[in-house]
C-alpha cells in the first residue's frame, strides 16, 4: 500500500507549492480544507478504511489540473492522479479516484457515495461562514483571468451558482443548507432584491 503522507508531500512539492499566486482560492489552503471536510464527512457516512484512503487521494488531487489549464482542470487532474499513482493502486481504484475528481466538476453529479462526500467537501462552505472569505477569494481569482469583471457581475453569478447547487450528503443537507439560504438572503441584499 503506498504511504498517503509520502505521496501528499511529492503533490504539495510538485504541483500546489507551484501554483500561481493569482489562484487565490483554487490553491493549497483550499486543497487542505476540501481534504479535511472530506475526512470529517467520511467519518459521519461511515466509510471504511480503504474507502477513506482513497477519498483522501482523490481530495488531494482534485484541482491539481491548474497547474496546467484552469479549464477542464478535472481531467487534467484525473490524468496526474492517475501519472503519480499508476504502479502502486490497481486500475478500479484510480477509477474510482477519478470519478471522485470529476464528481467536483461544475454543475456537480456525483453517482455513489464517496462521489457525495467530495462534491460536500468542495462546496460545504457555501452554507458555513466562510462563505464571504472564500468567495471573495473565488472572485480576485476570477478577476485575474478577466480584469472587467465587476462586484455586480459577481454577485450575480453566485446568486444563480447558489441557487442552482444542492449538497448531496446528509449532514450537509441538514447542517450545511439552512446556512446556504442565510448566505444567499446576503447576495441577495447586496443586488437589492430583498
Amino acid at each position: 500500500m503506498i504511504d498517503f503522507e509520502q505521496i501528499k508531500r511529492k503533490v504539495y512539492r510538485n504541483i500546489l507549492e507551484q501554483l500561481p499566486s493569482y489562484l487565490t482560492y483554487h490553491n493549497l489552503a483550499h486543497t487542505e480544507y476540501v481534504m479535511d471536510k472530506a475526512i470529517f464527512l467520511a467519518r459521519i457516512e461511515d466509510v471504511s478504511e480503504k474507502e477513506l484512503f482513497l477519498l483522501r487521494l482523490a481530495a488531494l488531487f482534485h484541482d491539481t489540473g491548474f497547474i496546467e489549464n484552469p479549464k477542464n482542470h478535472e481531467e487534467i487532474g484525473c490524468g496526474i492522479a492517475r501519472n503519480y499513482l499508476s504502479e502502486d493502486l490497481s486500475e478500479s481504484d484510480l477509477s474510482k479516484i477519478c470519478g471522485m475528481i470529476m464528481a467536483t466538476k461544475i454543475p456537480q453529479s456525483p453517482t455513489n457515495q464517496l462521489e457525495r462526500i467530495i462534491a460536500d467537501a468542495d462546496l460545504e462552505y457555501l452554507g458555513t461562514s466562510e462563505f464571504e472569505k472564500q468567495g471573495n477569494a473565488l472572485f480576485e481569482e476570477l478577476k485575474h483571468f478577466n480584469p472587467s469583471f465587476s462586484e455586480q457581475a459577481w454577485n450575480e453569478l453566485q446568486l444563480t451558482f447558489l441557487e442552482k447547487h444542492h449538497y448531496h450528503t446528509d449532514y450537509c443537507k441538514k447542517f450545511r443548507e439552512p446556512k446556504k439560504q442565510d448566505n444567499i438572503d446576503s447576495v441577495k441584499e447586496k443586488l437589492n432584491l430583498v
